[in-house]
Formats: structure tokens, sequence, C-alpha cells
């Protein structure tokens, strides 16, 4: 027998049969153990497949226990989910069937004086539809155009129109037939994208065109007000106080939503309600403002306005544009806007109704939205010599009784420069020997050319801003702070803010110096001085009242749905005047002179207006014409205050480029006088019960808050 059987090769079938036998026998090797084996080498990790040593029970091993430990995970996340996280995956499963939606809330009113409402609420049915799904099935806008009687190329406008959030639902319809809306909610598969919900919206029981920029309106909410407002129950399909009362006190009227859980099924369709919680109406604001008394200030500034459009400036030749204009009527011993209109204006209804898109960019271009009483920035012209005039009383630098030469052109002493030394009266005839009385009264510019050369000669004892730091007491530089958004500041002319204005616009403010004739402008209210309408007729209640500075308020008070009285707005002190009778009185005897006396710039005006008696009821007041860019017309002011014994009411209007103040802002201050005298103001009352009504569950507006799982 040629060798023995361990030398056969290895790949026989004999060893390929013997080789178990052998792994296995106890008495094969020498040295080792029954246990023992060979350890795995790095020969075995790269050694082809059939020299690997094979290792069942190793295997067998690794398997087992790798399938034990997903078996331990899944007994233990099992317990996790059915008795740690119970509730938890209970809440989670109902969430694929409950959703939770919003019921919301009723605006509360706003409120005159009297607890008349200007503004409340009707509840309506809009139909509303989605951009996204619009887009992605235009045959949607047919199917709804059939339905509701628009037409496709009005749909399209509503979902192109600017004043809605482009992510947000467009409203399609408001105040939608019952028809229109039951067809809808029985073939929710045949308008996807529609949906119907009930809102609460605004109404005006008064026409809406009063008071409109003071009122303002309601508009969709935006992502940016949502990140400025975190955590205040805001979404994305709320509404929000967009402009004047309903902005500035949107934390009182806005109300807290309610919620309503329904029960849904795999397809989304409403199977029944769960729970709900009642919305609670939001609070209401009672203003100092007057509803007649706004009614009829609307009416005449509007009036005014358009007939100064038509009429020729005797002067120029020209019919004053007239673009813009305001008027304000103020308690002088309070600070209570009775009043406040602003044109040109618009109805506060089309921003329940809906406005074309066109309608809405044209109202914008002509500023229909601005609130000229608070924003408008206009020149005052010679209604500001009532400020030089305290800061000649308050100095002494010139007696009240001194009498100065109006020749009708004022020449700068030690001038060189030609015509720049020339100041001219706007009736170059001049007044003859005037005092300060007499200057107020025929609105003299030489004597207030005069005074401004009188302290800028002597800047070594009053420095250089002696009239603007009167004028800064008055607050005719700072905010007012009245009780409605995005109030603009005035400005009064002085070296300091000609730096400023040309660091800002140089080419719009190219001069830097100031010179004697600057000086000269500035104290009759030109150069580039520019005024707020309520910061100059503060300025005047303050003069009136006799010093005290208050802070405009148009609203009175905040109170809830039974008249409760939850937060009162008194009179607030904001500063001081000095105006003791040595000041005061020869400033007011040429402003009640400007109105009384036939020498005095108002006085055709008044008397031919007015229906009531001057003495019984005397009028004080200040006319003022100031030039604006070259061969443009004045800008027209008055402001009037009376009954100058015991001043009740403070009036001023402003039109913009409207001509000469005692041609038409005058007549709108005289008619409002007209209607005071007839229908005195009275006190406001806060004891009218409301019932803001709060809408039904049934009538929710659903605003998905979980998402399937």
């Amino acid at each position: 027998m040629k060798g023995s059987w361990r030398d056969r090769p290895t790949g026989s079938l004999f060893s390929r049969l013997w080789r178990p036998w052998v792994s296995l026998n106890p008495f094969r090797g020498r040295g080792r153990t029954i246990n023992e084996s060979k350890p795995v080498g790095i020969r075995d990790l790269v050694a082809p497949p059939e020299e690997i040593r094979h290792r069942p029970e190793r295997r067998w091993r690794i398997i087992g226990g790798f399938f034990l430990l997903l078996f331990i995970l899944l007994i233990a996340r099992l317990f996790i989910l059915q008795v740690l996280e119970y509730k938890t995956s209970v809440a989670a499963v109902r969430s694929n069937s409950l959703r939770v939606s919003t019921i919301p809330a009723p605006r509360g009113y706003i409120l005159d004086r009297s607890g008349r409402p200007l503004v409340s609420n009707v509840t309506t049915t809009e139909v509303q539809l989605s951009r996204a799904q619009a887009a992605l099935d235009p045959s949607i806008k047919g199917a709804l155009a059939s339905l509701t009687g628009l037409t496709v190329k009005q749909i399209d406008a509503d979902l192109n129109n600017l004043r809605y959030d482009p992510y947000q639902p467009a409203p399609i319809m408001a105040d939608a037939p019952a028809t229109v809306v039951e067809f809808i909610r029985l073939h929710p598969k045949e308008f996807p994208g529609v949906s119907v919900l009930d809102v609460s919206t605004r109404t005006y029981p008064f026409g809406g065109n009063e008071g409109s920029q003071v009122l303002g309106y309601v508009g969709p909410i935006t992502g940016n007000e949502i990140a400025a407002h975190p955590n205040q129950g805001y979404q994305t399909d709320s509404r929000m106080g967009q402009a004047g009362i309903e902005s500035y006190y949107e934390q009182y009227l806005r109300g807290h939503d309610g919620t309503r859980t329904l029960e849904v099924d795999a397809f989304g369709n409403i199977l029944g309600a769960v729970q709900s919680t009642p919305p609670i109406g939001g609070d209401s604001v009672v203003l100092n403002i007057d509803q007649g008394l706004q009614q009829a200030l609307d009416g005449y500034l509007a009036h005014d306005i358009l007939t100064v459009r038509t009429s020729t400036d005797p002067r120029s030749g020209k019919h004053p544009p007239a673009p813009n204009g305001a008027a304000i009527v103020l308690d002088p011993n309070t600070g209570a806007v009775l009043a406040m209109s602003s044109y040109p204006s618009f109805n506060l209804n089309s921003f329940v109704n809906g406005l074309s898109n066109a309608t809405f960019q044209q109202m914008l271009r002509v500023g229909a939205f601005n609130n000229y009483a608070i924003q408008g920035l206009y020149t005052p012209g010679s209604t500001f010599k009532m400020i030089s005039a305290t800061a000649q009383m308050q100095t002494g630098i010139l007696s009240p009784n001194a009498t100065v030469n109006d020749t009708g052109t004022f020449k700068v002493p030690n001038c060189l420069s030609g015509h720049q030394c020339l100041f001219h009266d706007d009736e170059t005839s001049g007044a003859g020997p005037i005092n300060l009385p007499l200057a107020l009264t025929k609105s003299s510019d030489y004597y207030f050319y005069n005074l401004g050369y009188l302290f800028w000669s002597q800047t070594g004892r009053y420095g250089e801003t002696p009239i603007q730091n009167v004028a800064a007491q008055y607050g005719l530089s700072s905010y007012t702070n009245v009780d409605l958004p995005n109030e603009d500041v005035g400005r009064v002319d002085s070296p300091a803010v000609r730096r400023q204005l040309h660091a800002a616009a140089p080419k719009a403010f190219p001069n830097v110096s100031w010179y004697t004739g600057d000086n000269l402008e500035m104290a009759f209210g030109q150069g580039t001085t520019a005024l707020t309408p309520i910061a100059l007729a503060n300025a005047y209640a303050t003069f009136a009242n006799g010093g005290t500075r208050y802070k405009p308020q148009v609203a009175a008070a905040v109170i809830d749905a039974h008249g409760n009285v939850l937060q009162r707005y008194p009179p607030r002190v904001v500063g001081h005047v000095a105006l003791p009778p040595r000041v005061r009185n020869p400033i007011l005897q040429g402003l009640i002179g400007a109105v009384e006396s036939p020498q005095g710039t108002a006085y055709g005006t008044f008397h031919s207006i007015v229906n009531f008696s001057l003495t019984s009821f005397p009028i004080a007041g200040k006319t003022g014409t100031a030039s604006n860019a070259y061969r443009q017309e004045p800008n027209s002011w008055f402001v009037g205050f009376g009954p100058t014994n015991k001043p009740k009411y403070v009036v001023l209007c402003v039109i913009s480029q409207g001509g000469y103040g005692a041609d038409a802002a005058a007549p709108v201050v005289a008619e409002t006088f007209n209607y005071l005298v007839a229908h005195p103001i009275k006190p406001v009352s806060l004891k009218a019960r409301l019932t803001t009504p709060v809408t039904h569950p049934t009538t929710a507006k659903t605003t998905t808050t979980l998402s399937n799982k």
C-alpha cells in the first residue's frame, strides 16, 4: 500500500467524507484539550473559501444572539408605548381622525364719545379659493364662476390682489348666498381648494366715509406681522388691524378666538364635533371724537378743497391744485381729539366688499390712505409767528409796544449781496408803523424779518436758537405721541438741522451754511421748517390754555361687553411753556385782532361765514400763507381757538398748495365754529352697555393644526 490515508490529497473524495469525523475526534492532535479550538488567524480572513476552517457552532451563536437582541428591543419598545407613553400614543392615534378648527372672535366696537358705534360687526359667509390649487387646476375657476355668477376674470383679479397674502386663500365672494354655500358644502370634491367660512366683518353704521384714516381698517395678517407678534394666537389666516384705531388698539379689539375639535374620516370629511371652546369677543374702544362733529368736519374739508380747485388765485391767476389737506379739532384743556379729518379719503366699506387692484393702486397714488393730520409735513408760514412772538416776549429783545415801520421791503443791515439783502412783504405796499399785536393782526412779514435779524445779531446774548428753543417747548420738533400709528415728526429750521438734512440728502438740501437771511426766513415760518398739523394744533392749544401742553388723545377709554371700564385715558401733561400775562396778553390781542379787527387777515372770511355773535363767542386765530417751491401755490393755513376768554376748542385747517390762508383754510375753520356753537360737545359717556355678538361654533373657520400621520 502506497502511503497511509493521511497522505492522500486533501481534495479527494475520501478526505471530504472523513474530515468531519476527524474534526470531532477528541484524540486528534497533540496537546489540545477537548474544548479548545484553533483561533482565527489572519490567514482565515484572507484565504479562499475552500481553505477556511468551518465553525458552524460559532455562527449559530452569533445569529441567535442577534435575533435575541431584536426581540428584546421589540419587547422594550412595546412596553414604552403601551405603559410609559400610553397617553401620548393615544393622542397620536386620535390626531389621525381629529382636527382643530378656529372660531374667530368678533372684534370689539369703536364708539364715539356719546356711545354711538362708529364701527360694529356683521356675520357674513365668505368663499375663498386657494391660489396653489387654482394654479394646479385652472378648471376650478370656471366651475366656481358658473356657480357664483362671477367671471373668471374677476376671480383672477381677486387671486392677484396685492392686498391679500399670496400664500393664503384669496376671498372670492363676500356675503355669499345660501344656495352657493350649501352647494359647495355638499359637493366638496367638485371644488378642491375652495373653502366656505363664516366671518365676522366690520360694518359702519354711518356709511364708512367718516374719519376713515382715524378709524382704520382690518386686513389679512402677513407673515412679518405674525413673526412680530409671537405666541399671541395669530395664525396665517387671521385678520389684523392695519391702520388707525383698529391697529393702535388691536390688543383690545381683537378678542380671543375659540376652538372646535372635529372628527374626520380618512378622506378628510367631517363626521362631527367632539368639543368646542367659545370665542370671547373683543373689548370696545370709546373715542373722544364726536360723530356729528367728525361728519361735519369731513364735509367742510372735502367741499372746500374741491371748491379751491375750481377757483382762481387772484394774485397768480392759477387754479390751486390743492392735492391734500387736513383739519383737526382739539380740546385745549385736556388734549382730547374731538375730530380729525384728512383728504383725500376713502370709504371703509371698500375693505369689506373688496377693491379692484386698479382702484387700490389709484388710491395709493393720490395718498388716500395717508392721514395728513399726523403724517403731512407742511411749511407753516405765518402761523409760526406766534412762536417767534413768544420768544420775543420771553426774552424781552423787543417791547410789544415798540413801533417798527413796515415799508414792505426789509433790507438786512450791512449786507453787500444786492438782491439777497432784500426781503419783501407779501403785500409790498407795507403796513406802516406797527407794534407786536398789530403785526400779528395784519400778519406783517417785515416785523418778523426784523425780529429774526435782532436775534441773529445778538447771538452772544440770546444764543443761536432762541426761537427754535421756544418751538421745542411747544412740541413742534418732536412727536406728539398721539395714539395713532405712523405719526411723522416735524422740524424747525436751524444750523444743526441744515447740517443733518445735507448729510442725509446732499442734492435735495445743498445749503449747509447758516446766514442772517436764514434766520429771517425761519422767524416767519419759511426755510426748511416743516410741521405736522397735529403738532401745530397742539402748540396753539398750549397757548390757548395758558401754557400747559397735553398729549393729544383720540381714545378716552376701553370697556368690555358689559360696559365695565378696563382702561381709562385721562389727560396727560407732557410739557409747559412760560406764558405769564405780560408774555401772553400782547400775543392774544394780536390773534383776536386777526378775526375781529377790520385790519385782520381773517376778518372778512369770518364775518361773512359765521352765523353766531363774535361778541358772545369771540374767536382768536392766525392765517398762514406758506411759500412752496418755485411756481407752486402756497400752503394755506388757519388756526383758531375760542371762546377767547375761556377756550374750549382749537380748530386747525391746512390745504397743501391751496393759496392764501384767508381764502382756502379759514372758511373750514369758520364753518366748524358754526357747528360747535350750535352743537356744544358733551362729556364722554362710559355708561353704555354693549353686547358684542359671538360667532356660534357651527360657523367656525377651520384651520388645520394637526396633520395626518
